[in-house]
């Protein structure tokens, strides 16, 4: 079931105004984009879900994959992102990624990022998949952070850059085959809002709370991929979920992700009778990509009967506290010192490769729409993320959809009127919300069989019978209803990729099908 329009041309105006570049999302994708487009001259409106600083790229421990060392090159960095992506990476996005990506960086440490260095240099650390230690990082594993705190004063400081906080995407409004601004709820005053503007950017991000267990904030519900499609945008390649496979687990405990990194560094992988078991998976062991990684502690974890295993980082010693400081004040507060105690990990969802299709300049195929981050497909990533390419991407992807955005002129000025359809009945989100997590976690992660993605499709249409036309007075209801959306398009497409590459695992269709499968799964609205 195709989750209807929540707003139409018809009779009831709402409260507009209008700016030339609409970018909704403040990560480092939005971030990036509302500075492009403010340099080409063009007056933006920078829209926060939450909070200006709230987003999940402020979260992200490993770091920024570059080729700046003297070890290493843009080909190689080609060649371990190709390899990762199973096939399935766009070799002429991958290039801009890795021949642009060392000039967005050169950029931002000359805007006053901080970095890790060694000696007079960079210092560089290895993730799995990677050939080379190519890995960026600041303070130990607070990059993401950095990359903000770096780029969030610019924009604060830009007078072409006006930021609106706790403002929820509604709805893109379309025009024939142009969108032509966006419907918003602005949380403090509770009233819509209609923007029109000559360009949208979405740098939404994700769609990791469809998951029991995730990495994601809460506001990563996939708004911008659901309203992409109710427009008419072309989703791509939505099977290609990425799960992080070491999660810190402890009752009680918020899903904390330890870093890569942290393997890296040299931390091992065993089980509940304390067996290095990674060897038995792959030769590159811990650092193998994150596919194998997760599957081989889920099957240690099925073996064992055990809720999950463990990160043995003794190895490290003192010097954890130093290279690790947030996981390990986190891992302290529960009574875990990383020089002695093992740390209980199992994966979770953490990454969509999957998303907005666009061009090499971010543009989608509507008109006036772009696309940036993770809620993009840009076909760097393929059916699996090398790890630390995504702030690259965000900072590459996002710089060039906001310059190619500004290159929009024409505001629409003709009248626009919406009319509301819903049914006046109550609905427990939050029960729905645990229902769909428990769903999803189980027959659309880390392993899928096709019997088990024909019944969720089947409990979705369920749910989506009366869940889509509910009445809301916040927007917890309308996550509700995008990621109902996006749950049915994920299984769809899993369903239909009746074969396993990359983070796409079918248990009825383990191996992987180039004769058949060697491409893409669009999804667009009938």
């Amino acid at each position: 079931m195709v989750l209807p329009r929540l707003v139409d041309f018809d009779s009831t105006t709402v409260p507009e105004e209008d700016t030339e570049v609409l970018v909704v999302g403040s990560g480092a994708a939005g971030l990036s984009a509302s500075l492009s487009a403010a340099r080409a001259g063009r007056r933006v409106l920078l829209v926060a879900k939450s909070g200006f600083l709230d987003t999940a790229s402020d979260l992200a421990q490993g770091g920024i994959a570059v080729a700046l060392s003297k070890d290493d090159s843009p080909e190689k960095h080609l060649q371990d992102t190709l390899n990762s992506g199973s096939g399935l990476s766009d070799p002429e996005f991958v290039k801009v990624l890795v021949r642009e990506g060392p000039e967005r960086v050169r950029a931002m440490l000359s805007s006053g990022a901080i970095f890790t260095r060694d000696g007079s240099g960079l210092a560089f650390t290895r993730e799995g998949g990677h050939s080379v230690p190519r890995i960026i990082y600041a303070s130990g594993d607070r990059s993401g952070a950095e990359v903000i705190r770096t780029l969030s004063p610019l924009v604060l400081q830009n007078r072409r850059i006006e930021i609106r906080e706790k403002y929820f995407l509604i709805d893109l409004i379309t025009l024939g085959n142009s969108v032509i601004g966006g419907l918003f709820f602005e949380g403090e005053k509770k009233i819509p809002l209609f923007v029109r503007a000559a360009s949208v950017v979405l740098a939404t991000g994700g769609s990791g709370q469809l998951f029991q267990e995730t990495t994601n904030p809460t506001i990563s519900t996939g708004d911008g991929m659901a309203a992409a499609y109710r427009s008419g945008a072309t989703l791509r390649d939505l099977e290609f979920v990425q799960f992080h496979p070491t999660v810190f687990y402890v009752a009680g405990a918020p899903r904390f992700l330890i870093s890569e990194a942290v393997r890296g560094e040299g931390a091992a992988l065993v089980n509940d009778r304390q067996e290095h078991f990674m060897r038995s998976y792959h030769p590159d062991a811990e650092l193998a990509s994150r596919d194998v990684v997760a599957r081989a502690i889920l099957d240690q974890m099925k073996r064992q009967a055990a809720r999950n295993v463990y990160l043995d980082c003794r190895s490290i010693g003192p010097n954890f506290k130093k290279r690790f400081p947030s996981i390990y004040a986190m891992v302290q507060r529960f009574r875990i010192d990383p020089a002695h105690d093992l740390i209980p990990v199992r994966p979770a969802a953490h990454y969509m490769m999957g998303g907005v299709k666009i061009d090499l300049n971010g543009a989608a195929d509507l008109e006036n729409l772009f696309a940036c981050g993770e809620v993009a497909c840009t076909g760097v990533h393929g059916a699996n993320r090398l790890g630390s390419n995504s702030l690259l991407e965000c900072l590459v992807f996002g710089d060039r959809a906001g310059a190619a955005a500004a290159e929009g002129k024409h505001i629409f000025r003709g009248r626009v009127q919406f009319t509301r359809r819903w049914k006046d009945f109550h609905l427990d989100v939050a029960d729905l919300k645990r229902s769909l997590n428990a769903l999803v976690w189980r027959h659309c992660g880390i392993e899928r069989e096709g019997s088990d993605l024909e019944f969720v499709l089947e409990k979705l249409k369920e749910w989506q019978s009366y869940a889509l036309s509910a009445r809301f007075f916040d927007s917890s209801g309308w996550e509700m209803q995008n990621m109902l959306l996006i749950a049915g398009l994920i299984a769809q497409s899993a369903l239909e990729r009746t074969e396993s590459r990359g983070a796409h695992f079918r248990t009825d269709f383990p191996e992987r099908d180039d004769a058949k499968w060697l491409r893409h799964i669009d999804r667009k609205i009938n």
